[in-house]
């Protein structure tokens, strides 16, 4: 007893000895909270997420303080500040000083110029790719034949036979006094070796992770776990430039046992198109590197062909959801059929009830997404958003010949999208995203040709689907649903 007592004062000792530093960590804990409550009123975009995000604040500070520093926020004023600085508000006028606005399809689709900041551009000339070979043998060609600069941006970028060979072909460039620069994201990539890296900056390429140039946010987390650089992009000399759904790693040329087939889509744009592409990349690297890359003043630039395209960046730091407003805008303008495939499908509320209103009045509605899972949360919670969808109208279809990762719409006979939104929250609101928009009667007559062939390695998702499946895959599907935000 007399040992016991002892030891109770040692503890009694130990706590009033540091109930001063217990003291200092609450209240810099409620602290803390209460400027992320403030953050959370001033920045917030709707009022459901930032009230569960207060309640927890208030209750849960120890719980939900790190996590609000990784999810919930948002700082991306510096990138706003260098999408002004770029000029990108100034770009429309200047396109049509030069001769380059498609007039007539920037009046058909203002709202999706409005969101792009710039006009349909024409004089392009657009070339499909399915799937990653003819995708890659066409990168290679196109560095092959760069002279002055090479613009080269992934998500995902692996050191593998793909990545070895691209990284040589890039290589090859900088050793002939092109300027090669290399953009990579810090999640994206997260498992490539310094090794990689260090063998690309030896031979002259500029390499630079997308948080590069953010120390305190990538020590924070805020940037590097959930605000991520999703965009798919090579830039040569000004004039071609590749937008698309494949990353630079073996699985997404069909070499992985598991998936199988990879069955992804690219496109390349050669033209005045190419040149809004080439904007996209050095507001990212500006953003990235801190350093600004001077563009040529382009007095005439080469309009190899009569496409109209309209280029596309998307990210956290728009305003509003601007990437939503754009396929939702589409949904609402289809009369006939709104395609669309996707390997993720966990839509907000207001793009559900957009395809949901479509089916409804008659559209045919179609999303076509894979059968094998890659995540599995996510592809969990695309059964239980598959299962509403279903019940009111629109048809979905599981893709069973490997795995399917394009990211490709089509609306009636008039408008395609071909880039690297996900039909999920985290491209909608959360990632920096790129789509590309055509309206020439010949890209999308490739893409509807396209997307029957696929149809036909599909199957159909019946109404009681989801009910038939046993009641543990409901709960954990509707619980999956639930992380729907940051998914």
């Amino acid at each position: 007893m007399i040992q016991d007592a002892v030891a109770d004062v040692g503890i009694l000792d130990i706590m009033a000895n540091n109930l001063g530093l217990v003291a200092a960590f609450v209240a810099a804990m409620y602290i803390t909270a209460g400027i992320c409550a403030v953050r959370e009123v001033m920045n917030s975009r709707t009022s459901q997420g930032s009230v569960a995000w207060l309640l927890s604040l208030f209750f849960l500070p120890y719980l939900t303080v790190p996590l609000y520093f990784v999810f919930g926020w948002r700082s991306f004023s510096d990138y706003a500040k260098i999408q002004a600085t770029l000029g990108r508000t100034e770009r429309a006028r200047r396109a049509d000083e030069l001769g380059l606005t498609d007039h007539e399809e920037t009046r058909e689709w203002p709202v999706l110029s409005r969101v792009a900041g710039v006009p349909f551009l024409a004089g392009n000339k657009a070339d499909l790719f399915i799937d990653g070979d003819a995708t890659f043998t066409a990168i290679k060609e196109a560095i092959a034949r760069a002279r002055h600069v090479i613009f080269f941006q992934f998500f995902t970028i692996h050191d593998d036979k793909l990545g070895r060979e691209m990284a040589d072909a890039l290589i090859a460039r900088a050793k002939d006094g092109v300027r090669v620069c290399l953009l990579y994201d810090d999640v994206g990539s997260h498992s490539l070796p310094h090794a990689f890296l260090d063998r690309l900056k030896r031979a002259g390429v500029e390499v630079c992770g997308f948080n590069e140039n953010h120390k305190f946010l990538r020590l924070l987390g805020p940037m590097r776990l959930n605000y991520r650089n999703h965009r798919k992009l090579v830039v040569t000399d000004y004039r071609e430039a590749f937008v698309g759904g494949h990353n630079v790693a073996d699985q997404y040329v069909g070499r992985d046992k598991w998936f199988g087939r990879w069955r992804d889509t690219h496109v390349r744009v050669e033209g005045p198109a190419a040149v809004a592409c080439a904007l996209s990349f050095v507001e990212d690297w500006l953003w990235a590197s801190g350093e600004r890359i001077e563009l040529p003043q382009v007095n005439e630039i080469p309009m190899p062909g009569d496409e109209a395209v309209l280029v596309m960046p998307t990210g956290p730091a728009d305003k509003l959801e601007e990437c939503a407003i754009a396929f939702v805008e589409a949904a609402a303008q289809a009369k006939r059929r709104f395609w669309i495939t996707t390997p993720y499908l966990v839509p907000s509320l207001d793009v559900q009830t957009a395809l949901c209103s479509a089916a409804m009045r008659g559209v045919d509605v179609r999303i076509m997404l894979p059968e094998k899972r890659d995540h599995w949360t996510v592809w969990l919670a695309s059964h239980a958003y598959e299962d509403t969808l279903v019940q009111r109208g629109v048809k979905v279809y599981r893709y069973t010949d490997g795995f399917l990762h394009q990211k490709v719409t089509l609306l009636d006979d008039d408008l395609v999208s071909i880039g690297t939104v996900n039909f999920d929250n985290r491209s909608f609101q959360i990632n920096f995203e790129l789509t590309l928009w055509f309206t020439h009667e010949r890209m999308i007559r490739n893409v509807e040709k396209m997307l029957e062939t696929d149809f036909q390695n599909t199957k159909l998702t019946w109404p009681d689907a989801f009910q038939s499946q046993s009641y543990l895959f409901r709960v954990l599907a509707q619980g999956a649903r639930l992380l729907s935000p940051i998914l």
